[in-house]
């Protein structure tokens, strides 16, 4: 059963009207991709070796999708990606073989998040793969909220891959931030990838979160029961939404926080804690990222858009 929504604008009004229109089943490939979210309700997974944390094969209807989640990515499962694997287990400071073990916890994990029924958002996006069915990027919500997200605060993904804004925003930065949060709160924890030097890999995150959860008809939707896959959307009902959190510990001011000299990690640092330090901003943090390994922070002075009164300003932060 598949939902589509629509927003249109008349011209010269500034008002929106939401159009839901009631589809059977179709066969879209990526050519053919939507522009409208198209919504897989009561979704099921299906098991295949292939699937791991953030891709996996799924029964919607009558027809199986193969869907590769949006704006995280967890581990590989296998030594078939090498190069991929070393970056990811550089990444997350652990040995290839750790970054494995991660990628299998990470592919239990979301068996064990989609082992009831789940819903799909997306726009079939063709998101490549090495599989023989096309593959397709997605948001997928559980009973408790968005999997990625999940997946993220648990410390088995992190906030990387192909972004899209999720439904209902217009944007994927205010996603992006809160995937950054929760990826700086399970670091701080040391569970998952962040906690595998410690034994903590299958270690449960010590504080609860509140995930977004999609809803499709503009209501807020109890978490403890999963959307009801039988129901008729009226008409001129508002588009799919998300209802998102605001992120854990932040308050309404931008301004950033005073930070100790000398305490960031050049490597290591998250992109959010590059951006605390005055006259680095989302642009530069992401250049600074890129260009890594750096031997020391005197490196800095080789990124591009750091000249001698950038550096001046910024080196005294890092270590």
């Amino acid at each position: 059963m598949i939902f589509r929504f629509s927003i249109f604008s008349r011209v010269g009004v500034g008002a929106l009207i939401a159009v839901v229109v009631w589809s059977a089943p179709v066969d879209l490939c990526a050519r053919d991709q939507s522009k409208d979210w198209i919504v897989f309700k009561d979704c099921r997974l299906i098991a295949n070796p292939a699937n791991d944390g953030d891709s996996f094969h799924v029964s919607a209807g009558e027809k199986e999708y193969l869907f590769r989640l949006y704006l995280v990515d967890s581990p590989e499962t296998d030594e078939m990606t090498p190069r991929r694997l070393i970056e990811q287990a550089k990444y997350f400071g652990v040995t290839v073989p750790q970054a494995i073990e991660v990628g299998r916890a990470a592919k239990d994990f979301t068996q064990e998040k989609l082992s009831q029924p789940f819903t799909v958002f997306t726009h079939m996006s063709d998101a490549m793969g090495q599989s023989r069915l096309e593959r397709f990027y997605a948001f997928v919500e559980t009973k408790e909220g968005d999997l990625g997200e999940q997946l993220v605060r648990n410390g088995l993904a992190r906030s990387y891959g192909f972004k899209a804004a999720p439904p209902g925003l217009t944007s994927s930065r205010i996603e992006v931030e809160k995937l950054l949060q929760f990826e700086d709160e399970a670091k701080r924890e040391k569970i998952g990838a962040w906690g595998a030097n410690a034994g903590r890999l299958n270690a449960h995150t010590q504080t609860p979160s509140a995930f977004s959860s999609f809803v499709a008809d503009g209501k807020t939707q109890s978490r403890s029961a999963p959307p009801d896959a039988s129901a008729i959307f009226p008409i001129a009902k508002p588009a799919a939404s998300i209802t998102r959190s605001s992120p854990v510990g932040t308050t309404g001011s931008h301004a950033k926080e005073k930070i100790p000299l000398g305490n960031i990690d050049i490597n290591t640092a998250t992109e959010k804690e590059l951006t605390t330090v005055p006259g680095i901003g989302h642009v530069m943090a992401a250049r600074i990222i890129a260009a890594r390994p750096f031997r020391s922070a005197d490196d800095l002075k080789r990124v591009s858009g750091i000249g001698k009164k950038k550096y001046a300003q910024i080196r005294p932060y890092f270590q």
